[in-house]
Formats: structure tokens, sequence, C-alpha cells
């Protein structure tokens, strides 16, 4: 066990599914330390294939309790893939349940990285009494902008022109004009074969790779829950979140974000850091913008270490 590569972790010391509504029931896990300091792990997405053992490497499992949970229609929660019941809200919602039913009174840290730090920001700001710290990272605030920005191709298509023009020839010309919508119809579609094939041309495109393609289920959570969620807005209103940085200014909040990140541009992490002028913004200089690129994860695992020092219990 190191600080430099991530700490190591043993297995759960409790799990087990909660029922949060009629139709969902969220699995969770709580690792490392049983009385230790809590941190909520929130997972990216929004969909996906949830959370795994390799997230709790920036936490030192003799200081921390860790919970990691998948959201609604993710990883081993059920009802896989279900889009019902299934917004911005009620995750914030589920958290809450979470917190209560495994008896912690106050989150020392609420971590989230990508849909993560979305979600994280969402919370904060509806239950900024239980949040002691927020960790940040690739910032993700779900607003048109961006997400016009991962699927345009006057940015992607720079980047990525092969992968770009695969995913837009895809869909019919007709339907070019707004690819998520598009794509959405297809997914959600009742012709169950080619729903799962947009699928697999819709996580591909978002970075999934050949092993993660072979796993339908996970297929299907991502695309039915992402596309869900964009054709959506996310079900925030216009800048809800930077708006809402009003709220949570007196928590103490660190943002790691990599120079090179092209999914979650780092101008958006920027009017975070600006709108919140206590906030620690640690540039990734030399990462993109998964949480393992070495930079990143030497960035999340001081920022973890230092936080441990801290008592938020009494702000």
């Amino acid at each position: 066990m190191t600080s430099e590569k991530g700490y190591e972790h043993t297995e759960a010391f409790d799990s087990g599914d909660l029922q949060v509504s009629d139709l969902h029931r969220i699995h969770y896990a709580q690792h490392g330390k049983p009385d230790g300091l809590p941190v909520i792990f929130l997972h990216g997405g929004p969909g996906g294939i949830g959370v795994a053992h390799s997230n709790l490497i920036f936490f030192d499992p003799a200081i921390y309790r860790v919970v990691l949970f998948d959201q609604r229609g993710c990883g081993q929660s059920e009802p896989s893939a279900e889009c019902r019941e299934n917004t911005t809200q009620l995750l914030v919602q589920d958290i809450e349940t979470l917190r209560k039913h495994v008896g912690i009174e106050k989150w020392h840290m609420v971590f989230g990285g990508s849909w993560g730090s979305t979600l994280a920001l969402a919370y904060a700001q509806t239950h900024p009494q239980v949040c002691g710290s927020l960790v940040l990272r690739g910032v993700f605030l779900a607003t048109k902008e961006e997400l016009q920005l991962t699927s345009d191709g006057s940015y992607t298509g720079r980047i990525w022109p092969e992968e770009y023009d695969r995913f837009m020839g895809y869909l019919p010309g007709s339907k070019r004009a707004d690819p998520s919508r598009a794509y959405h119809e297809l997914i959600h579609g009742d012709d169950k074969a080619k729903a799962r094939e947009a699928a697999r041309e819709w996580d591909r495109f978002s970075g999934f790779g050949p092993e993660q393609l072979k796993n339908e289920r996970y297929v299907m959570a991502y695309a039915k829950i992402t596309t869900h969620y964009f054709v959506n807005d996310s079900f925030l209103e216009p800048d809800q979140l930077l708006k809402g940085c009003e709220k949570i200014k007196h928590i103490p909040i660190s943002i790691v974000h990599g120079r090179h990140d092209f999914i979650c541009p780092p101008r958006v992490a920027w009017s975070v850091h600006k709108a919140l002028p206590g906030s620690k913004l640690y540039w990734s200089e030399t990462a993109s913008h998964s949480q393992n690129e070495p930079e990143n994860l030497k960035n999340l695992i001081k920022v973890c270490n230092d936080y441990a020092k801290e008592d938020f219990h009494l702000r």
C-alpha cells in the first residue's frame, strides 16, 4: 500500500441493497475503517457500470470509511437500465436515504468525478449541512454548451474525426442535427435489435472498450440512462449548479482537472473555481479525463490525504 500509486483495500465490511422506491433498489458497500471519516464516492455517467473496487485507491483505509453505491439503473442496482423515476433530484434523495441508512451524521467528504461531480454539486447545494468537504474531478455541469461540445463536429470532430464521422454516419441525414435525441429515439425504441446496435455505437463513441461492449447489461444501462438525461437537460435549470455555488461557499472544496480533458472542458472547472473563491484548483498539466492518469491520481490522493487531517464536523 503506497500513497503514490493508491491505497489497497480489503473486501467490504458491509454491503447490501437498499430499496429507495417501489421501483428502484440500489446496491452499496462500505470499505475501510468502520468508525473512520465517512466518504461518499459518486461515480460517473449518468448511467454506466457503477462503482468498482478500484475507486477506493484515493482513500487511506486506516482513516477513511468509504461508501460506494451504484446509482439507479447502474451496476448492480435494480432494475438495470431503468429510466422511470430516474432524475438528478431522485439521485440526490438516494444519497440522503443511504446516509441515514448506514448511520452517518455528516459526510467528511463528498467525492465525485465527471457526472459524479455534477451530482456532488447538486447534493451539496441541496443538503449543505451534511457535507464537510467536496472533492470534484473532471468537472461537468451538464449545461447545453457542454453537451454540444461532446457531440458537435466543431469540437469532437477536430480531435477524433474518424470516430465522429462513424458516430454521425450511423444516423440518417435528417436526424444529425440533434444526435443525442436521435440516438435516444433508437435506444429507447421498440426494435430491440436496433436499440442494442445503436447503444453500442453510442457507448463506443463515449469511450467503451471492446470488452465493455460485450457486456449487454452495462451497454444498455449507460446508453439508455445517458441519453435519458441528455435529452432532459439532466433535469437541471440553465446554469443551476453554477448559480447554486453561492449556497456552498463555506464548504472546503478542491477541484482536480486534467488540462487536456477533451470530455469535460477545463473551462468548466475554471468557472466553478471562480464561483467558489475559497476553493482550491489543481490543474493536472499532463492529464486528460481519467481519474487513474498519473497526475490526476497524484493530485486526488494528495487532496484526500490533506483532508484526512482536517475536522469538518463542526462546520
